[in-house]
């Protein structure tokens, strides 16, 4: 398990065990995390999904597809940083790596 901190629009952490491979918005679900809806359940057809990495995170990552580039713009309050959650597999190195989530995704 890998263990992922979430920090809620309104400063509220929440730590969550993740399965390697899941992708990270299971995780967030399965923890209990109320800001990432996730209506479409990972299909990426929604983009209520969205999160905030890090910028050392964001880098680390391969870049968005241009679907899911094309859901963030849309979405309510883009970032730099920001990611789908059901675009991010969960890796080891992940471990105690914290992740904001926008203060409303519909």
């Amino acid at each position: 398990m890998v263990e992922i901190v979430f920090v809620e629009a309104d400063g509220e952490e929440i730590t969550v065990d993740a399965e390697v491979g899941e992708p990270l918005m299971r995780a967030a679900k399965n923890g209990g995390v109320a800001g990432v809806v996730a209506q479409c359940d990972g299909s990426m057809a929604c983009g209520t999904c969205q999160v905030y990495l890090e910028p050392d995170w964001y880098q680390r990552l391969e870049d968005p597809s241009e679907i899911e580039g094309d859901l963030i713009e849309f979405s309510l309050f883009p970032r730099e940083t920001s990611r789908l959650s059901c675009q991010i597999p969960v890796v080891a190195e992940m471990e105690g790596m914290r992740v904001s989530v926008p203060e409303a995704q519909l």
